[in-house]
């Protein structure tokens, strides 16, 4: 008999029996049967190279379950066959918890242990023959204290790795615990708790994880993971949004986004710190991004560039189309540590005759070579400007007198946002990111990654000293190159 045979010869009671069975079933399964997404799998192999993390994702797409999925690994040493990140190779202590104990139960624990751990232990990630106990919380009902699991290694000893579950309200004297091999915080913890939980692993440099949406704005751990990478070098971020989840459909997706407020929306469904009042560019991003298309040869170009060295050197270019007004940034680059010969390579491609619009420190002479930077880019290739960028000049007035005012270039380039008349090609993952996260404080322009921001309002400050592609060279029948035709002024 087959199994829809038997089904249909079963009462409903019988029935549903076997179906809470099979559901129970399943439910044990959970770690087994983790499949990560692909930012979530970056997210774990990130933990092999950087002691800190950030899965900085929207609301419901998965961060907590990817969380508490490498955690069960680490905890119980099963690590499946696709593990690239981290491991342990004996039982470890970590502590993990959210921003209060009630949070802590409905997420931390009932991902690890299940609902009711109480009734049903093992129907969270943590399967059932690995956990040996727990002890309670006095102070919130059903709340883990500490859980004691059963660690195998791949040569089959055991030994006995330890959870404890905190709340951030307990404040920072409830995480100062000894040494520890690891940290979770499940959603962003206030920044003493934080450098508590990172001092408690100095001993071990064991992983310390943060899975959240950053509601808060661009708090200091927001800054520590968005903007100051650089300042950490054994800290990595991964931004999941909803585009990378697969278990919502096209339709779905539309309709969680459209039922945010605005000023929430990239937050829960991007991931990215709602920045509210103080962000720059306050125009849905969705309206700016168009699909790449061949454009014609008649329409101008430039190119707008960024100097850098630690922080990164960044590259634009823009394409204007006169007849509407509308301007296209098609191609984007951004990369720290780029000696100029190495940057020109990198953006020749979008055309050796392209003009590059640059900004004023790059007349600043360096003290190594006693050479400025800007016939540096040149000597490598790059058709610079003659002069620096400055606005378009007033009626009447000589070329070279309009200023470079960066609140005049954030003006121009927001109007045209919110006109219609600014896209961006889909593909431009870096510079929307920077879009994104450009903002204020205290009424200032932030200057922190805001490298490819810098360089698209260089280009369009010069976008009068764009040009058209030139016509091909023909030499004895054969095309050899194009001319390059200066755009200088």
């Amino acid at each position: 008999m087959d199994a829809a045979a038997l089904a249909l010869s079963l009462d409903p009671l019988k029935l549903e029996v076997l179906r809470a069975g099979l559901r129970r079933q399943i439910a044990q399964q959970r770690l087994a049967v983790y499949r990560p997404y692909v930012k979530q799998a970056d997210f774990h192999a990130m933990g092999a190279v950087k002691r800190e993390r950030m899965l900085s994702a929207g609301n419901q797409l998965g961060k907590t379950l990817s969380a508490s999925a490498e955690v069960a690994m680490h905890v119980t040493g099963r690590y499946p066959d696709w593990w690239v990140g981290k491991r342990f190779t004996k039982g470890n202590h970590g502590l993990a918890g959210s921003e209060s104990g009630e949070l802590t139960r409905k997420g931390v624990q009932r991902l690890l242990f299940g609902r009711d751990p109480k009734m049903e232990p093992g129907t969270g990630m943590i399967p059932g023959d690995c956990i040996l106990g727990f002890t309670w919380s006095r102070h919130v009902n059903d709340l883990i204290d500490t859980a004691r699991i059963r660690f195998i290694d791949e040569h089959g000893n055991e030994s006995v790795s330890t959870i404890s579950l905190k709340a951030y309200e307990q404040g920072r004297g409830k995480w100062q615990a000894d040494t520890v091999d690891w940290v979770w915080f499940d959603e962003e913890p206030p920044e003493e708790i934080y450098t508590e939980g990172l001092t408690r692993t100095n001993a071990t440099f064991g992983p310390v994880i943060v899975t959240c949406t950053l509601l808060s704005g661009m708090t200091a751990i927001a800054t520590r993971f968005w903007l100051e990478l650089h300042k950490y070098p054994d800290a990595g971020m991964v931004n999941m949004t909803i585009d990378d989840v697969e278990h919502y459909t096209s339709e779905q997706k539309a309709g969680i986004i459209a039922s945010y407020p605005a000023h929430e929306r990239e937050a829960r469904t991007k991931g990215v710190p709602m920045l509210g009042s103080g962000r720059i560019f306050a125009v849905e991003e969705e309206s700016i991004i168009v699909r790449p298309f061949r454009y014609p040869d008649y329409w101008r170009c430039i190119g707008g560039m960024d100097f850098g060295w630690d922080h990164p050197s960044a590259a634009v270019k823009l394409v204007h189309d006169a007849d509407e007004d509308v301007v296209y940034l098609t191609n984007s680059y951004r990369q720290s540590k780029a000696v100029p010969i190495v940057f020109a390579a990198a953006v020749k491609p979008w055309g050796e005759w392209l003009p590059w619009s640059w900004p004023a420190d790059g007349l600043q002479t360096e003290k190594g070579s006693g050479k400025s930077l800007a016939p540096q880019y040149r000597d490598a290739g790059m058709n610079l400007l003659e002069k620096p960028a400055t606005h378009p000049p007033a009626d009447g007035e000589e070329e070279g007198t309009g200023g470079n005012s960066v609140e005049a270039g954030i003006t121009r380039l927001l109007e045209r946002m919110m006109t219609g008349r600014f896209k961006v090609f889909e593909g431009q993952g870096e510079w929307l990111e920077e879009f994104r996260m450009y903002h204020r404080k205290d009424g200032k322009v932030v200057k922190l990654k805001d490298d490819l921001m810098a360089a698209t309002r260089y280009a369009e400050m010069m976008l009068r000293h764009a040009i058209t592609k030139p016509a091909p060279v023909v030499r004895g029948g054969v095309r050899v190159n194009h001319s390059v035709r200066r755009g200088g002024y």
